[in-house]
C-alpha cells in the first residue's frame, strides 16, 4: 500500500498557500523568482530556463544602436551609460576624434569623406579642421595613398578605365591634381590590354546573336567601364576578327580608321 505524503502548507506575508499549487516541484516558485531577478524584467523564461538567443536579441534591440554605418553612434554608448554631461558631449574635438577613428577602422577614407561625416554629426568646423589636420600629420589620412590604392584595386578587379576611375575619385572628394597622378599610373597600352581581356571574357555569352547586337553589347560593356568609343570599337573588331566573323559585316558596323 502506497503511503500518500501531503505537502506542507507554506505561509508568507500574503497568507497561506494552497498545497495543490506547489505539487510538481516545491522549488518552482523560488526558481521563477530567481530567474526574474537575474533577467531584470527582460524576456520571460520558459519553464524556468533562461531566454534563448532570439529573445535576447529582441530585448537588446530596443537599446542597442547600429555601429556599422558611417554616421552611427560613434561615441560607443558612452553618453547613455554615464552622466549626460560626459567629456565626449562637451568637447567637440574629442567627439570628432572618436568619429574619425571609428570610420577609419578597417576602411581608408579621404579627408573630404571624414569632413562630411563630421559635418553631418554637427561637429563645429574649427574642431573638425583641427582633428583632420592632426590625423593627416599622423598619416591616418592620406588622399594620395588612397587614390593610388583605389586605381590599382578598381582597375584590376573591375577593369575600369582611367576616365571611370577619375570620376569615382572625384565623388570621394579627391583633388584634381591627386586624381591626375593616380590615374596616370595606367598608360594607353595597359588600358587596351585590359579592354581586350574584358571583351574576350564576354565573347562566349554573345555567340548566336546578330552581329549588330553583338557589337553593340560588347562596345557598351566597355563604355560603361570608362573606355572611349574609338578604343572600344577597335578592340571589339579585333576580337571578332580573331574569332572568324565575316569581314564584310565587320566593315559595315566597325569600319577601320
Amino acid at each position: 500500500m502506497t503511503r500518500r505524503t501531503n505537502w506542507p502548507v507554506h505561509e508568507d506575508s500574503g497568507g497561506p498557500t494552497s498545497s495543490r499549487a506547489e505539487v510538481g516541484s516545491p522549488r518552482t516558485t523560488r526558481t521563477s523568482r530567481a530567474a526574474r531577478g537575474r533577467t531584470g524584467g527582460g524576456p520571460r523564461a520558459r519553464d524556468g530556463a533562461p531566454p534563448d538567443d532570439e529573445e535576447r536579441e529582441s530585448a537588446d534591440a530596443t537599446g542597442e544602436a547600429d555601429g556599422d554605418t558611417d554616421d552611427g553612434d560613434e561615441d560607443g554608448g558612452a553618453a547613455r551609460a554615464g552622466s549626460p554631461h560626459t567629456e565626449l558631449d562637451t568637447d567637440p574635438a574629442e567627439r570628432a576624434r572618436a568619429i574619425c577613428l571609428r570610420l577609419l577602422t578597417g576602411t581608408p577614407r579621404t579627408r573630404r569623406q571624414l569632413a562630411d561625416a563630421l559635418r553631418k554629426r554637427e561637429i563645429p568646423d574649427e574642431a573638425a579642421e583641427e582633428v583632420l589636420s592632426r590625423f593627416e600629420e599622423a598619416g591616418l589620412i592620406d588622399d594620395v595613398a588612397f587614390a593610388d590604392a583605389w586605381v590599382e584595386s578598381r582597375h584590376h578587379s573591375r577593369g575600369l578605365a582611367r576616365r571611370a576611375l577619375a570620376r569615382e575619385l572625384r565623388t570621394k572628394g579627391v583633388e584634381a591634381q591627386v586624381i591626375e597622378g593616380a590615374v596616370g599610373q595606367l598608360d594607353a597600352e595597359q588600358e587596351e590590354e585590359t579592354a581586350r581581356a574584358l571583351v574576350e571574357a564576354k565573347l562566349r555569352s554573345t555567340r548566336g546573336l546578330e552581329s549588330e547586337k553583338r557589337i553593340r553589347r560588347l562596345a557598351g560593356m566597355l563604355a560603361r567601364r570608362g573606355y572611349g568609343e574609338g578604343l572600344a570599337l577597335h578592340v571589339v573588331r579585333r576580337a571578332l576578327e580573331e574569332e572568324g566573323d565575316d569581314a564584310e559585316i565587320l566593315d559595315r558596323y566597325l569600319p577601320e580608321d
